[in-house]
């Protein structure tokens, strides 16, 4: 209250005016009076004074007011008036008739000093967000209104008890959802204030759904075409993206991306753009910027450029790029936001060098871009934003530094003349009379070379026809020309540019790069300018000039590889302590990051300068300063001999990473040998399983067969006893004797089947033998070579379990076939012995019908036994194939483990070798050390006497 006191306080005395007689009477009303009605005519009057008499009404009824919202919740009118009346007292929002010129400032300091008030018990800031939550619009819209104005004046304060207040955002975010436009686009305005530079709540409020219902808004309103809702709705997008990671991440996992699409959709006729469609336009592209900033981490720029692409934004962007009548600003813009959709993306990168102008014919758009940077009557902004694009297409792109530089070299360039290629732009630009062309057209040069010492080197190519009846000079040594007349040609804009944009280049042609340094030591008339110009003393603006020259001759001196006799290392840096002294040396090559332009130019990749006389430093050639200056430093004062040592330690190092990507390799290829190996193990464990599952099931089968053939045998039995007793049946008729012989043909097919079945064995039996001898001979090999290879033998000895088990079941299964090769016979004598009484039959043939009857039924089921036997005999061949192919995969088995035997034995025999070197070499050591009067104990002295402790421990353990 002190501090209201003295804001009403002031240096003219008298009666107080009658307003604040009228404000002190409502106040009194609004606290004492016991009737709804009278409490809302008070409040409605101190609304209708609060503009007026702000400050009395704000210092005598905010605590009256705040009552009223706790106490008559029931009453909307009363608290819409509540709100309004607190509202106009928070708020700077005043009419403009009613703002005078000296007001501002106090204005200011009453709004935030209300608000201090209001927010000092948070239990306001608490009832505040429960009445906004009322769907009444007479209390929802002020109560917006008012958290809006409060957030403006404290945001970090109201913000923090937003956050810590149960659901506070939360309630917040179902304003977007309100169906009254108002409250919906009041409810925008607060979220931009409540997530200013707070990324805690930016998080909640992107994960309440803001992304997508701001979303639909835009395209309700119709995207670019939308009026000034959009850009409220595009700068709380900025607000929850911006810096944000997180929220970044979750935009693009939500696809939200694939939605920006049809901002950018632009008519044939660009003409009459509406001020709001530019502004709304612009907050895109500069959304678009926020996602593919070089500031974010990589990986999510990365994630966000290539889903650009997968969309078709960035065709869209190029789209605006190449299209007629957009405004200047929206196309510098676009320009921009392609940089960075482009920048350090192959993916994009190699679809931007592929659009075309529409034009006759056509250009690439990289082309029409640099006429555009080179041409002096452009604007500034615009040539900075294609220099910060061609700096983009060219960042970490190998692919497009090369096609650039192809442009220049002389098997390349187009003879006729009918095209203008993009390397004889930059070098039109490089040698104008326009000195921010000259500049530009050096910086784009130098990013075309940067990290690239094979470009380098191919640029010495370069020639240049500067004259008819000249001859040509190289590219390098007309940029040294240019650099070394300085004043003498007469240039618009600052000379200094010009000089400066040539220095950068050279410096960066010829750092890491041993040729160009030769190339460029080797004209007598470099080193001289260089050593003079740093020994002047020249003024303010000369001191950066003097500075890249330090540098390039102490790029000279570090990266030269002797191969002048004259423009040795030793030789120029004792020219710098005769001509120069290396403390002041020094000083110039500090003069370059300590001048303001550069620190202003290492802030960020993007070119953004206030006017073309402040475009000095690249961003990226400030990192190269950044990198060179402390060697340099460090060069100038190292003796002929350190140097010689340095460069000992080099070829030291390089022979030591030779050997080092040597065995590298090695272990490449060893490593890709062990998975072979291990996927042949695999292979054959696989192949292992599956022929135990055919063993197996195998063995089943025959289980099955021996079953049915003895029910058959059980049978036949039957059958024999039963014709024997019948026998005089058979003479009654001679339908039978047919059936008869027609068995008895079928039984010698089967005869002669057995036999070729008993051949077939009788191979396979040889073939399994031939396999035992070849496993003795493969045992007494593994037997030899079990100290050099023990995880082969191991897998040989499984294998050869393995095969054992197989044979065995072999030959299980050919006993099974002996067994029923016998009982065949045995049924081939009792159809012999049944014969004869068949053959008698016919002569005494009985009379009996029933008889008859049963014998037929007999015959017949005989001959279904006969087809069951010949089911059998055809699933006893497919046994045998299955075991002739068993038997192959077993040979091949054989020769793998042959090889892998032979193979250990030779791996056995170096190790021979090595062992007997070894025990010469140690028989050699033992003889010096004998030599030398050292005691030395023979192997066969210590395995004696280690026998001795043993017996002597064996004989003490008997006699315990």
């Amino acid at each position: 209250m002190n501090f209201l006191r003295g804001v009403m306080g002031g240096p003219s005395a008298g009666p107080q005016p009658s307003g604040a007689e009228t404000i002190q009477k409502l106040c009194d009303r609004v606290a004492s009076s016991t009737l709804l009605d009278d409490r809302r005519d008070a409040v409605r009057a101190l609304k209708s004074l609060s503009k007026k008499y702000r400050l009395e009404v704000g210092i005598q009824a905010m605590e009256h007011l705040i009552h009223v919202l706790q106490t008559d919740r029931s009453d909307s009118e009363i608290i819409g008036y509540a709100l309004d009346t607190l509202y106009n007292v928070i708020s700077n929002d005043l009419e403009e008739e009613e703002q005078e010129e000296n007001l501002p400032k106090q204005v200011d300091d009453l709004g935030s000093q209300f608000t201090e008030i209001f927010i000092k018990q948070q239990e306001n800031v608490t009832l505040l967000l429960t009445l906004v939550e009322e769907f009444d619009f007479h209390v929802r819209w002020p109560g917006v209104k008012l958290l809006t104005s409060l957030l403006k004046q404290q945001g970090p304060q109201v913000q923090q008890i937003i956050l810590v207040s149960p659901m506070g955002v939360s309630r917040l975010m179902d304003l977007l959802a309100d169906s009254r436009e108002v409250i919906r686009n009041d409810g925008v305005l607060l979220l931009q204030q409540l997530t200013k530079s707070n990324a805690a709540i930016q998080k909640i409020v992107a994960f309440e759904n803001a992304f997508e219902r701001l979303l639909d808004i835009i395209t309700e309103e119709g995207n670019s075409d939308g009026g000034i809702v959009v850009e409220d709705c595009l700068l709380l997008l900025q607000n929850l993206l911006k810096n944000n990671n997180s929220n970044q991440n979750f935009f693009k996992e939500g696809s939200y991306i694939q939605r920006m699409k049809p901002w950018f959709e632009v008519g044939d006729d660009n003409c009459g753009w509406s001020a709001q469609k530019v502004t709304n336009l612009h907050l895109m592209l500069q959304l678009v910027r926020v996602l593919v900033s070089p500031t974010n981490p990589p990986g999510a720029t990365s994630s966000c450029q290539k889903a650009m692409f997968h969309c078709g934004l960035l065709q869209q962007l190029c789209t605006i790029l190449m299209a007629t009548g957009v405004p200047a600003d929206i196309l510098t813009e676009t320009i921009n936001t392609v940089s960075e959709v482009i920048r350090g993306c192959q993916i994009n990168q190699d679809y931007f060098a592929s659009v075309n102008a529409p034009s006759n014919p056509p250009r690439p758009a990289i082309v029409v871009l640099l006429m555009s940077m080179v041409n002096e009557r452009q604007p500034f902004v615009l040539r900075c934003a294609v220099l910060y694009c061609f700096q983009c297409f060219l960042y970490k792109n190998q692919k497009g530094q090369g096609e650039i530089v192809s442009t220049l070299l002389p098997s390349t360039i187009d003879a006729t003349g009918n095209s203008v290629s993009a390397g004889q732009l930059l070098c039109g630009g490089l040698f104008s009379t326009d000195s921010l062309s000259n500049w530009c057209a050096a910086v784009a040069l130098a990013h075309a070379l940067q990290e690239n010492a094979t470009l380098k080197e191919q640029l010495l190519r370069v020639q240049l026809a500067t004259s008819i009846g000249n001859p040509p000079v190289s590219l390098l040594q007309q940029c040294t020309n240019i650099l070394s007349q300085g004043d003498k040609i007469d240039r618009r804009g600052s000379k200094v540019q010009t000089r400066v944009g040539l220095l950068m280049l050279l410096c960066t042609w010829l750092s890491n790069c041993s040729i160009a340094v030769t190339h460029f030591l080797h004209n007598p008339a470099n080193i001289p300018f260089l050593t003079g110009q740093i020994a002047e003393n020249l003024g303010e603006e000369e001191q950066l000039v003097q500075g890249l020259c330090a540098l390039l001759l102490g790029i000279s001196i570090y990266y030269n590889d002797n191969s002048l006799e004259n423009y040795r290392k030793e030789k120029l840096k004792q020219l710098i302590e005769k001509r120069i002294g290396r403390e002041n040396f020094i000083e110039k090559l500090g003069f370059i990051s300590k001048h303001e332009l550069y620190s202003r130019a290492a802030q960020k990749p993007q070119p953004s300068f206030s006017s073309p006389d402040h475009m000095m430093f690249d961003h990226e050639f400030t990192k190269l300063v950044k990198e060179l200056e402390g060697i340099i430093s460090k060069a100038i004062y190292k003796s002929s001999e350190e140097d010689k040592k340095e460069e000992e330690v080099k070829k030291t190092l390089e022979q030591h990473d030779n050997i080092v990507t040597h065995y590298k390799k090695v272990i490449r290829e060893q490593d890709q040998e062990l998975e072979e190996l291990k996927q042949q193990v695999n292979t054959l464990k696989s192949q292992n399983e599956q022929l135990q599952a055919t063993v197996t099931q195998q063995v089943s089968q025959i289980q099955q067969h021996k079953d049915q053939y003895n029910l058959l045998k059980v049978q036949l039995g039957k059958d024999t006893q039963h014709y024997n007793s019948h026998g005089e049946t058979f003479q009654m008729n001679g339908i039978p004797l047919e059936e008869v012989s027609k068995l008895k043909e079928e039984l010698e097919e089967w005869k002669n089947k057995h036999e070729l079945l008993q051949g077939q064995l009788r191979e396979k039996d040889s073939v399994i033998e031939k396999l035992k001898s070849s496993q003795l001979e493969m045992g007494t090999t593994e037997q030899s070579s079990q100290t050099s290879k023990s995880g082969g033998l191991d897998l040989n000895n499984e294998l050869q379990k393995e095969l054992e088990t197989l044979r065995s079941q072999i030959q299980l299964q050919s006993t099974e076939i002996i067994k029923l090769q016998s009982e065949n016979q045995k049924l081939q004598l009792m159809n012999t012995a049944a014969d004869p009484v068949l053959g008698d039959s016919s002569a005494t043939a009985a009379k009996n019908p029933e008889v008859e009857g049963r014998l037929l039924q007999e015959v017949k089921d005989l001959k279904s036994e006969v087809k069951a036997l010949s089911e059998e005999k055809a699933s006893l061949k497919q046994h045998l194939d299955s075991c002739n192919s068993t038997v192959a995969i077993l040979q091949d088995q054989k020769s793998k483990l042959q090889q892998e035997v032979a193979e250990s034995k030779k791996e056995q025999d170096d190790l021979l070798v090595l062992l007997a070197d070894q025990d010469q070499k140690l028989s050699a050591l033992k003889n010096k050390l004998k030599e030398l009067g050292e005691p030395v104990e023979d192997e066969d002295d210590i395995e004696s006497g280690d026998q001795g402790d043993d017996d002597e421990d064996g004989e003490e353990e008997e006699q315990d």
